[in-house]
C-alpha cells in the first residue's frame, strides 16, 4: 500500500509562512524621510593618527607585518610560508613584552579590554 505524498502540503505551508507575512505588511501613510546626519566635528575628519601604520617585511620565507600606533609597535603578524596558519605577537601590557597568540586553535583565553584614555 502506497501512502500519499505530503510534499504539496509541506510546500503550501512553507510558501504561506514566507509569503503571507510579507504581503500582510502595510506601509504607514505618514512616512517621512530621515533628516541628514550632522557633519562631523572639525578636526576629526580623516585623522591619520587613528589608523595603524603597517610595515610588511620578508624574513626568510615568512611574511612579517608590523603594526604601529603613534610610532609604537603593538602587534606583529607572522605568516609562515609552509602553509601553517598565521600567528600574532601582541604587546598586551604595552611594556615591550610580546606574547604569542595563535588564531584558529580555539583557546582564546581571557582578553581584558585595555584602552588608553589619556597619556601625560
Amino acid at each position: 500500500m502506497r501512502l500519499p505524498s505530503c510534499r504539496p502540503v509541506l510546500f503550501a505551508l512553507l510558501f504561506g509562512a514566507v509569503v503571507l507575512p510579507a504581503v500582510a505588511q502595510t506601509r504607514p501613510p505618514d512616512l517621512m524621510p530621515l533628516p541628514e546626519p550632522p557633519p562631523p566635528p572639525p578636526g576629526m575628519v580623516d585623522d591619520a593618527t587613528l589608523e595603524p601604520q603597517v610595515t610588511i617585511k620578508k624574513r626568510g620565507e615568512d611574511k612579517v607585518e608590523e603594526y604601529r600606533m603613534n610610532g609604537k609597535l603593538y602587534m606583529i603578524k607572522v605568516t609562515p610560508s609552509n602553509g601553517m596558519p598565521p600567528y600574532y605577537l601582541v604587546d598586551a601590557k604595552g611594556d615591550g613584552g610580546f606574547v604569542r597568540e595563535d588564531i584558529g586553535t580555539g583557546d582564546k583565553g581571557i582578553s581584558v579590554p585595555m584602552w588608553v584614555i589619556h597619556t601625560f
